[in-house]
């Protein structure tokens, strides 16, 4: 909380609308909102909100989210309210403090779990953007943007992917594949453990602040239950080689696992897709490796193509 303090003592420089999050609360757009915690990962282990919960804080308001959450109004430094959420974590640890808040809640709010996670998302994505964690950016300029790969990229994917399914991107970078999945008229997840490069697509509009976010990809059945989207996706994965395919083997089995239907990978060698194609295999998904090189040799080259075996 004192790392936090720190934010809150500025608020003019931090005031950023969060729209989902605030309709989500039944609040005005012009209420100031914060979450306890920094990142999706620090969500997972609740590092902030085990140290407001132990040393307490004096809150004249709360918002009761059910089952999800409560949002705790403070005066000082100035008025805002601070969101906590164990949903996502595996210590649950709310529920033993609820009982000092009781008679302050003001009003109970509902929200499903899509609507919960799109808010949450949007919020981290918004002050990614806005440097709201940063010391400064050492990133300038526009992401790389190559027209041809997603062209290249659109016409492999035309004839796999169905309309309007559930959609998940692994390493999505700074958003130039997901173009491709735009383009076809899907609306993808899209996450990546690099922040620079995921604020880079947010502030370049090559990505959806309410569908992109920053974790580990091993991270992700903590956010995700198994086989909970159709598709699971990843665009130039890699470069995987003998010393780091334990990592890239962990990174793609845990991902695939929360695909229903199929999983789809590109990479740039012939190897790297026969290395996905066999622990994948081993895995139970039926697939196949795709040769789709062209002249310039670069991008995409080999694609890995599964369905699950029911």
């Amino acid at each position: 909380m004192r790392q936090y303090s720190e934010k809150l003592d500025i608020p003019g420089q931090y005031r950023i609308g969060f729209v989902l999050l605030n309709h989500l609360l039944d609040l005005g757009v012009e209420e100031c909102i914060f979450l306890a915690e920094e990142s999706w990962q620090d969500l997972l282990g609740l590092p902030v909100t085990t140290e407001i919960l132990q040393e307490g804080l004096d809150t004249d308001a709360c918002i009761k989210v059910k089952d999800l959450g409560i949002a705790l109004h403070l005066s000082e430094p100035e008025p805002l309210w601070l969101l906590l959420t164990d949903k996502y974590s595996s210590q649950k640890i709310l529920p033993e403090h609820a009982e000092k808040w009781r008679s302050k809640i003001i009003k109970t709010v509902h929200a499903n779990d899509a609507d919960f996670f799109s808010a949450l998302t949007e919020y981290f994505s918004r002050s990614l953007a806005e440097e709201l964690f940063c010391e400064g950016c050492s990133q300038n300029g526009a992401p790389l943007y190559v027209e041809e790969r997603i062209k290249r990229l659109v016409q492999l994917l035309h004839p796999i992917l169905l309309k309007d399914e559930s959609m998940l991107e692994i390493c999505c970078g700074s958003g130039m594949a997901t173009q491709a999945l735009v383009r076809l008229g899907q609306r993808p997840i899209s996450m990546d453990s690099d922040r620079c490069d995921l604020c880079q697509g947010l502030k370049s509009e090559l990505l959806d602040p309410k569908r992109c976010f920053v974790l580990d990809a091993r991270l992700l059945p903590c956010l995700f239950p198994a086989r909970s989207v159709h598709t699971v996706l990843g665009f130039m994965v890699g470069l995987i080689d003998d010393f780091n395919w334990p990592l890239w083997r962990d990174i793609l089995l845990k991902a695939s696992s929360l695909a229903k239907k199929r999983v789809l990978f590109t990479v740039y060698t012939q190897k790297e897709a026969e290395l996905i194609a066999k622990a994948l295999g081993d895995a139970g998904w039926n697939g196949r490796v795709i040769d789709n090189r062209d002249s310039k040799g670069i991008y995409d080259q080999w694609a890995y193509l599964a369905v699950m075996e029911e």
